[in-house]
């Protein structure tokens, strides 16, 4: 880890201050140096991405230097811009986080994506997207869809669920009491109704009828951890990387805990490592619950996603 403090020259531009920032973070080492200098100046200045580029030739604020020389000196230790920022954008919503959660990936969204589209495929009507409408009535609305988020972390697939499918009723566990609080401050945030549950993945929900589950589990093998880039290694909480020997244990504690619902929900959806795909693809078609299983690439063209769809 770098241990190397940064210091502003004095009665830069903004534009100047970008620029030392960026190559005092390229001899650090640190991946992105201009994206990372530009998000941390925005979030220090308090600037939209318009305003950053129109203030660009404008004098540093003297009154933000304590406050850049410490983000600049954070990040260059390694630190994630997010976490510097205390938030991150997913599905066009910002969550809040911190480091007992792991940092939403865009890859994730394209989850969430998958599980709206495949359950209005199994639910026309019911899983609609639209809220309830005026004038109608308990009696003659269909229940509620339950869906729950296994492993939640900061909530944002849980809450960007809740927020795009509110007659859903959407429920997110977690081990972590601390990830629990994090993803409590952003359904809060959004208004979005999810009951939280503590516990180790499904166990929380023994008993219920779901008809959704989807869950982005620590996926990273043991032994891989290691060799990650310092930004995951160093900062993001090992309970939300380590998938154990193999990188697979959450997938099969989870299907074998599919027998303490109620029944096994008709759709479920899992995020996974790269090349993980065909072995979590197995293990649901050999609980024999789903009739079809789907694999979807992410925009690197890495299958990222496994569902099970019972038709």
């Amino acid at each position: 880890m770098n241990n190397d403090v940064f210091v502003m020259t004095p009665k830069l531009s903004i534009r100047e201050a970008f620029a030392e920032a960026s190559s005092f973070f390229m001899s650090c080492g640190v991946m992105e140096p201009q994206r990372n200098a530009q998000l941390l100046l925005e979030h220090v200045l308090g600037l939209s991405s318009t305003a950053y580029y129109m203030a660009l030739p404008e004098p540093f604020p003297g009154a933000a230097m304590a406050a850049w020389e410490e983000a600049v000196t954070r990040k260059a230790a390694g630190e994630p811009a997010q976490y510097i920022m205390g938030e991150q954008e997913f599905y066009g919503l910002l969550f809040e986080v911190t480091p007992a959660v792991l940092i939403p990936r865009p890859e994730t969204e394209l989850l969430v994506e998958a599980v709206l589209q495949q359950a209005e495929r199994l639910w026309p009507g019911r899983a609609t997207l639209a809220a309830p409408q005026p004038g109608s009535t308990a009696a003659s609305a269909p229940p509620p869809l339950v869906a729950a988020d296994i492993g939640t972390g900061s909530g944002a697939i849980a809450v960007t669920l809740a927020a795009m499918a509110p007659r859903w009723r959407v429920y997110a566990s977690d081990i972590s009491p601390a990830a629990l609080r994090v993803a409590e401050g952003n359904a809060a945030r959004h208004a979005a109704a999810v009951a939280f549950r503590e516990g180790n993945l499904l166990a929380p929900f023994a008993g219920m009828k779901l008809d959704i589950l989807v869950s982005n589990p620590p996926y990273i093998p043991a032994e891989d951890i290691a060799g990650l880039q310092r930004e995951v290694r160093d900062f993001e909480p090992r309970l939300a990387l380590d998938g154990g020997a193999d990188g697979l244990l959450p997938y099969r504690i989870m299907m074998e805990q599919i027998a303490m619902l109620a029944a096994p929900p008709r759709l479920i959806g899992f995020e996974l490592g790269m090349g993980q795909a065909e072995e979590v693809a197995e293990l649901l078609r050999q609980a024999g619950h789903w009739n079809e299983i789907i694999t979807i690439s992410d925009l690197a063209g890495i299958d990222r996603h496994v569902l099970g769809v019972n038709l």
